[in-house]
């Protein structure tokens, strides 16, 4: 009986392997397909943006901006010139995907410097849309800042503290954008930006601040998700379908409680949902704050989209490094906040801090791995849609009412020479 015993698992395993010799082309492409795409996509799309050449171009906004943040949702509306259809072959085959660009705020010891960084057969597209709207802003090609640090950190000298962001509700739902800080009196923009820049403005020598924005036009996926709560919003979503088993226990349930019913003397009626009353105008079925939700996420859906993955690095050497402020930058974010609406928040499953086990290697693996990322302006992580308006809310250049010495701006105006001049042979 042992030996009996002891051959079962030879004999099982020996036809298991003759039947999968025989079957393999059945049984394991199944199985190993989505780890062999994995590993297939990643490979070549490493190969195709590896071959990507990319520039980093530093912005001086002029010093007399008068242009509300609106003059930067036509830039975004025009850097969706990048946008182009990939096929199967090109998606597949060669690795490509869509196109995308870094928006970059920098301090520098408390310098603040605005980049774009974008592949270099783009760069004329970036050039020409920033100068339509602000026709006397400096746009020039510089080193890329991320290599004024040491490639690891932390190290024996540096120290840093890292998050992304997400939206603590659906995309839809928009942000307070530049249209909020308009004075309804005077008519006053408050910018924005200025709360940010004073934030970044504080931080001392020896010490960085990076702000980053990846984004990747991805308009028809918001615009999607969006219809489905603006008819949810506006009681137009239709209840799923119920199936067979569900139908027959609601009918069941309403045969007993009929019988109860009559058992008890009380009238019995069985109500179709044709006999139902007709609904209440929307307008009646909405508070005002509802009514205003719905408006402002109807109108955001209407506009170009944007799959953004944004994060901030503070880093520096360790006898100066503060995350005062951190704190300080978090809180300007706050004033995007609107809680009928949505917000910014740090991700948790990306900050560089560790709780209980081995806490000092699983943070130094978190702050590595979150500058490698920025350095590399990848798109892994947490990701969501900001239409046009968000856009140029959160990253705009700041208008002449924003006085600070904190970054440089363009005092003379310059522009190109008109065509008919005389010129001396």
């Amino acid at each position: 009986m042992d030996i009996i015993n002891n051959s079962i698992p030879i004999v099982f395993f020996k036809s298991m392997w003759q039947g999968l010799s025989v079957a393999w082309f059945l049984v394991l492409p199944p199985l190993f397909y989505w780890l062999f795409k994995i590993l297939w996509m990643d490979f070549v799309n490493g190969i195709y943006w590896g071959k990507m050449e990319w520039v980093l171009l530093e912005i001086v906004p002029p010093a007399n901006i008068e242009e509300p943040p609106q003059a930067m949702e036509m830039v975004y509306d025009g850097l969706l010139g990048i946008t182009k259809g990939i096929n199967a072959i090109e998606t597949y085959i060669n690795g490509e995907t869509r196109m995308f660009m870094s928006l970059e705020l920098v301090s520098k010891g408390g310098e603040i410097h605005f980049y774009i960084r974008v592949a270099k057969n783009f760069k004329n597209l970036v050039e020409s849309n920033i100068h339509a709207q602000y026709p006397t802003a400096e746009v020039k090609e510089v080193p890329d800042y991320v290599n004024e640090v040491p490639a690891v950190i932390p190290n024996k000298k540096w120290n840093l503290w890292g998050t992304d962001f997400r939206l603590t509700k659906p995309d839809p739902y928009p942000i307070k954008t530049y249209k909020w800080f308009e004075e309804s009196v005077t008519g006053k923009v408050l910018d924005p930006i200025a709360t940010i820049i004073e934030s970044l403005s504080k931080i001392g020598p020896k010490q960085f601040f990076w702000f980053q924005m990846v984004i990747s036009p991805f308009g028809g996926e918001e615009y999607d998700s969006g219809r489905a709560i603006v008819d949810k919003l506006a009681f137009r979503a239709k209840a799923p379908a119920k199936g067979i088993f569900a139908s027959l226990f609601n009918d069941m349930k309403d045969i007993i409680l009929g019988v109860f019913t009559g058992i008890a003397g009380g009238p019995v009626e069985f109500v179709t949902p044709s006999e139902k009353a007709a609904d209440a105008p929307l307008e009646f079925r909405l508070t005002p704050g509802e009514r205003d939700v719905l408006k402002i996420v109807e109108e955001g859906i209407g506009k170009s989209a944007f799959k953004t993955k944004m994060r901030m690095v503070y880093l520096g050497r360790r006898e100066a490094f503060n995350k005062v402020v951190v704190g300080s930058f978090i809180g300007a974010l706050n004033q995007f906040t609107d809680v009928n609406l949505n917000s910014f928040a740090p991700d948790n499953d990306s900050k560089t801090f560790a709780l209980h086990l081995f806490v000092d290697e699983r943070t130094r693996y978190r702050q590595r791995k979150i500058l490698r990322r920025y350095r590399k302006r990848n798109r892994d992580g947490k990701t969501f849609f900001l239409n046009t308006s968000e856009l140029a809310t959160v990253y705009h250049f700041p208008n002449m009412s924003v006085i600070s010495p904190a970054f440089h701006k363009v005092e003379t105006k310059t522009a190109v020479p008109p065509s008919n001049l005389p010129v001396d042979l």
